[in-house]
Order: C-alpha cells, then sequence, then structure tokens
C-alpha cells in the first residue's frame, strides 16, 4: 500500500508565531512556576534539552531566558480538526490525531493507493494535499511517499535533506517518495541511511553505536535471529523495519463506509460510450482502494446530473462484496442501458460502500479455472436487469416419486431462496 506521510514539526509553536512575533526561545504549556508540562517549545529550545512532557520548572532551569506561554489547545485542536476534513475530501484513509497533547499531533498519514485516477501521480497529488492544508496551518510540512509507515516517514525526513538541492512542483516542498514495489524495494532504498532514523529508545540506539553498526543495511545484513537475541523482541521489530517490513496498519480517523468518486463532464454527452469510458475510470480508482484494505462493494450507487432534467439515480446491489472494477462496471452499465438518461449528462458519482470484506472463492487444485466474470451469481445479475428479475426462475424440486409430473417440480422465482452449490 502506498502511503502519504505529512509531519508539522512543533506544530503548536508554528500556530503561536502566526498570532505574534515570538523570541527564539519559547516553551508552550504554562508558566514556569505552574505544575504544568511543556505541550511544545521552538526548535531553539529543544536544542537546548527542553524536551515535550517535562515539568515547566525543569525546561525553566534549561533555558530560563525563554519566553513561556499558556497553551491554547482548544485553538491547536479546531485547526487541525478543519485539516482533517479537508484533507479526507481526498481520501477516507486518513490517519491524524487531533489532540495536541498526543504524541503524534502535527503528523497524518493518507492512504493514497489507487488516487492517481483521480489526481494525478503521487507528487502531484502531494502538492494538491499540502495546498489543502496551508488554508488551516502555518508553514510547509515534512512529505514522504512509501509502501509502508517507516518508509514514508523516513522519506519525509530525506527530503527535508534534500531540499537544497531540488524543489518540489509549483512551489511545494520536496516530497521524497520511494520507489512502488515489495519490501525489498523499501530495504534497498533505506540500506544506506544512517540507522539514527530507527524509532529506537536512547539504550538501544547506543548499544548499536557500540556494534559498530552505522547503516540500516548493515543491520538488516545480520540474521534476525542474532538480532533478537542481542536486542530481545523489540530489535527484531527494528530489524523488520529495516528489511521493509512494517505490519503497522494504516488505521482511518473514521472507519471507512463509502467511496465516492465523481467526474465532470465538460461539455454534456449523450452517448453512452463516452459514459462507459468515465464509469469505467471512477470504477477503476475506487476498487482500488478497497483491494488496498481488503475491503469489498456489496453496494454501488450510480447518480447522473442531468442538463435540465432531475439527477437520475441507478442502486445496484452486488451479488457478493468485491472489488473488481471490471464486473462492477459491467452490472452498472447494464442498468445504465435499461434506464437511459432523458438529457445530457454533465456530471457522473459513483460510491461504493466498503464495509464488508472482500468475498473469497474456493478453486480447484487441479480443474482450470475460470474466471470470476462467469460465475452464475453475476451471470444471473445482469440477465435479472436486462430481462426483469420477476422473468427469471428457477425449478424446485418436490417429489421426484410424484405420479403426476407437475407433482414432481414447480418453478418459482430465481430470487426466492438463495442458491445452493
Amino acid at each position: 500500500m502506498r502511503l502519504l506521510y505529512l509531519d508539522w514539526p512543533h506544530l503548536p509553536f508554528r500556530i503561536e508565531a502566526t498570532r505574534e512575533s515570538l523570541p527564539e526561545l519559547v516553551v508552550i504549556g504554562g508558566q514556569p512556576w505552574e505544575k504544568g508540562s511543556v505541550l511544545d517549545c521552538s526548535p531553539a529550545a529543544r536544542r537546548l534539552g527542553v524536551r515535550r512532557g517535562q515539568p515547566l520548572g525543569s525546561a525553566h532551569t534549561l533555558v530560563p531566558e525563554a519566553r513561556f506561554l499558556a497553551a491554547d489547545t482548544a485553538g491547536y485542536r479546531q485547526a487541525m480538526e478543519a485539516v482533517l476534513e479537508a484533507l479526507a475530501d481526498f481520501t477516507p484513509a486518513l490517519e491524524g490525531e487531533a489532540d495536541p497533547g498526543g504524541d503524534r499531533f502535527g503528523q497524518l498519514m493518507l492512504g493514497i493507493e489507487g488516487l492517481y485516477r483521480l489526481w494525478g501521480d503521487e507528487l502531484a497529488l502531494a502538492g494538491r494535499v499540502v495546498r489543502a492544508a496551508r488554508r488551516f496551518l502555518p508553514g510547509s510540512p515534512r512529505v514522504g511517499i512509501g509502501n509502508t509507515r517507516f518508509g514514508a516517514q523516513v522519506a519525509a525526513v530525506v527530503g527535508v535533506a534534500h531540499g537544497t538541492q531540488r524543489e518540489g512542483r509549483d512551489g511545494e516542498p520536496p516530497a521524497e517518495a520511494i520507489p512502488m514495489g515489495d519490501a525489498s524495494a523499501e530495504a534497498a532504498y533505506l540500506a544506506g541511511l544512517p540507522i539514527r532514523l530507527l524509532p529506537a529508545d536512547d539504550e538501544t540506539a547506543e548499544r548499536l553505536r557500540i556494534f559498530g553498526l552505522a547503516t540500516i543495511g548493515q543491520l538488516a545484513a545480520i540474521s534476525r535471529s542474532a538480532v533478537v537475541a542481542r536486542f530481545g523482541e523489540r530489535g527484531g521489530v527494528l530489524h523488520d523495519l529495516c528489511r521493509g517490513l512494517d505490519g503497522r496498519p494504516l488505521r482511518p480517523r473514521r472507519p471507512v463506509e463509502h467511496l465516492r468518486a465523481e467526474a465532470e463532464l465538460d461539455p454534456p454527452v449523450e452517448e453512452i460510450e463516452p459514459l462507459r469510458f468515465v464509469l469505467r475510470h471512477l470504477c477503476g480508482a475506487l476498487c482500488e482502494q478497497l483491494a488496498a484494505r481488503g475491503a469489498g462493494a456489496g453496494r454501488a450507487t450510480l447518480v447522473l446530473e442531468l442538463e435540465g432534467a432531475a439527477p437520475l439515480t441507478l442502486t445496484q446491489v452486488l451479488p457478493e462484496p468485491v472489488a473488481l472494477p471490471e464486473l462492477i462496471e459491467r452490472l452498472l452499465l447494464a442498468r445504465l442501458s435499461a434506464t437511459l438518461p432523458t438529457a445530457p449528462v454533465s456530471r457522473l458519482t459513483l460510491e461504493l460502500d466498503g464495509t464488508a470484506p472482500a468475498a473469497g472463492q474456493q478453486l480447484g487444485l487441479f480443474a482450470p479455472q475460470l474466471a470470476r466474470a462467469g460465475r452464475l451469481d453475476w451471470q444471473l445479475a445482469g440477465l435479472a436487469i436486462r430481462f426483469g428479475a420477476d422473468r427469471l426462475l428457477r425449478a424446485r424440486i418436490l417429489d421426484p416419486e410424484a405420479t403426476l409430473p407437475e407433482r414432481r417440480s414447480e418453478w418459482i422465482p430465481l430470487t426466492a431462496e438463495p442458491i445452493q452449490r
């Protein structure tokens, strides 16, 4: 899965700096004589030893000349929630913390698998996201794109280091992107980077230094069992990260219930073929996002906005939860052919629910496999759209031993009972 990582270091300090001119040394959290702790500080104060969660009195000992400010937690939260709402327009796979007291406040992670169909390539999408966030948060974030959480975070740090050599598009901050691929592609990218980029505690980092390990690739070259024996299970986790393995899933801020995409048609069109082309594009974009989550759509809703007429809404229940665009496109196109628009179409909107896991299929070991599109339930769904569900009948056995043929079986609607396989 491809992930886009954004990070605004010292975000509360950045927000305060937009309100008034601040000195170089600033500590946010309250006054030194209060019992509170440090919520944030300026980069200069951090270089002198001030840390989040530190008692305000201890911070005052380190930087007595600093300016101490009360924390506007409500204002910080409001700014972050506004960003989360704005970026949800790009993807529902959005992870972020709105609590200023949280360790990950100021960090956002977006699942961008398949979004190139809607927003352009990854660097173009990163530029769009940053521009949208700038309406609510000050300054430029660190931007990284990777195949795992750790990879995207490291790419953001590397992007800042390379920022003096290259610029982002349209004046945006440089976005570093790890090449697409499996774990080996990410491991190759990480191999030459300093080992201090690993999320190791101070004790583990010191032990790695004592062992003479300077790069991530040097730790990856050691067998995992040897690393676990020396550093414990936490060392095994670090070793996995070095090899491009990060099993931590993206945890969307809100459950993904619906995926939605739309396309404006200018000029409006009347023929089915242009509509089919756009529909295929939308199905592909949404199904890629579903597939990245292991989810499947159980229902598809197509809305066509018509010139001078009421919108046409077509809702199709799918035979099983799937993330296969060609199957969804086929049924929706059949519905569209059966209910032709009465006026030119100016906008096409497709919505898929994505709450169910994708349906699996038991495959035989030796028998040739049939394409999923040929499965009986999908064929029957297409026939029901074309001829009407009331015209699809099936035979039900009543009494095979009955004397009269009409008592041995009967015809019933296809949807009366599920088909037994």
